[in-house]
């Protein structure tokens, strides 16, 4: 019983370390790509939206689109991209940054380092005060435990 409040802040600490470290790695993608100075000329394939949520909790839909360029080295790249402007539509010509060593890496979001950094800079706090929050947590429970181990039946 007693490593099951263990158990579960660890899971849930493993877990929000993963989503971090998925998000501070598209952040440093998306900078090299804009830093590289390359650039395309890319098309829009396609525009769906990726709903998530529902029953008890906020329903959140995202914007996604489907851009294909052709790299300096003459290979055709296609990658997806959510978060994109909801102007851009299908058959449309859009800007791709990507870096040559990896042009699966692109992104044709607009430059906004000052909006990249603080998206990165508030993922980051959260993902903090939850960890601490969960250490906190099993700290408490510890205590409890080791205090109160004598009194349970």
């Amino acid at each position: 019983m007693e490593a099951f409040f263990y158990v579960v802040p660890s899971l849930m600490i493993a877990g929000v370390l993963f989503v971090l470290h998925r998000a501070l790695r598209r952040t440093r993608q998306v900078n090299a790509a804009w830093s590289s100075g390359v650039t395309a000329e890319g098309c829009c394939l396609r525009t769906y939206t990726r709903t998530s949520g529902g029953g008890d909790s906020p329903v959140r839909t995202t914007l996604h689109h489907v851009y294909e360029f052709t790299a300096r080295d003459g290979r055709s790249v296609r990658f997806d991209e959510g978060g994109g402007p909801g102007t851009t539509l299908e058959g449309d010509a859009v800007t791709v940054y990507y870096v040559p060593d990896r042009p699966e890496g692109a992104t044709a979001l607009t430059p906004r380092r000052g909006a990249l950094m603080a998206g990165a800079g508030c993922m980051t706090a959260f993902c903090a005060v939850f960890i601490a929050f969960c250490v906190g947590f099993m700290a408490v429970a510890h205590t409890m435990f080791s205090v109160g181990g004598d009194l349970l039946p």
